[in-house]
């Protein structure tokens, strides 16, 4: 029968499972850790999270007995709001910044007094309010702080979207993750390029995010497997339970 694989990309590590497609019955898992981090500056080299996967992979496989070409479908859950910065050949020019680091969070107070409805302006944009956690103030931070690195800043991703652009050379998001930008639109199912300009009015903004595709679209293949959208930790928390 074959296998799916189920892939927890959180701040901690990376846990990897692989279950029946038709009966669903866990079949191997495994787990690699990712460098601690330490708030109030939090951040990771995403190429240990790709480190950690495959040797989480390579874990549930062995634990299972099957072959990777048993695995027929794979999808990643990754841990939310963090900032990957890509150069325009999808290279990380910078650690990621990840959720629980606060030093953006002066950057979002300056963000919600941008909006003359302030707090309630931006519920109203993008159904939630910016704290240090959230993408957008990340961006801020990074503009504010260093300017290097924005200069060569030309996509922007997060943990979960990064680690499809490995399994698929696609950069891709789903609705889930990309409600935790803070540049989202959950009702209007589209992104906010008004909201990202009060970070910098002088970039293009159009190019530089990841396609949001719906929860059944394919977003390409892995070693002949069918790769889905995935989405952020929290969201796949709330569908498994």
């Amino acid at each position: 029968m074959p296998l799916v694989a189920g892939v927890d990309s959180s701040t901690q590590s990376t846990k990897v499972e692989l279950r029946d497609a038709e009966s669903g019955a866990l079949a191997g898992a495994g787990r690699s850790p990712h460098p601690p981090v330490t708030p109030p500056v939090a951040e990771q080299d995403p190429a240990d999270w790709w480190r950690a996967f495959d040797a989480a992979f390579a874990q549930a496989l062995d634990e299972s007995g099957r072959r990777a070409e048993d695995v027929a479908a794979i999808s990643v859950a990754g841990q939310q709001h963090g900032l990957v910065c890509l150069d325009a050949d999808d290279r990380v020019i910078r650690p990621a910044t990840l959720w629980c680091d606060t030093t953006s969070a002066a950057d979002a107070s300056w963000l919600i007094d941008q909006l003359p409805a302030g707090s309630a302006g931006w519920a109203q944009a993008c159904g939630s309010v910016p704290v240090a956690a959230f993408t957008i103030a990340k961006l801020s931070w990074l503009h504010r702080t260093e300017p290097d690195a924005w200069e060569r800043l030309v996509r922007v991703a997060l943990p979960h979207d990064w680690l499809t652009l490995q399994l698929t050379g696609r950069l891709i998001t789903d609705r889930g993750d990309a409600s935790g930008t803070g540049y989202w639109s959950p009702t209007d199912g589209r992104y906010r390029w008004d909201l990202l300009g009060i970070v910098d009015r002088e970039r293009d903004w159009s190019g530089a995010l990841p396609e949001v595709l719906g929860p059944i679209d394919p977003a390409g293949t892995w070693r002949d497997a069918v790769v889905g959208p995935g989405t952020g930790d929290n969201m796949a928390a709330a569908l498994g339970i």
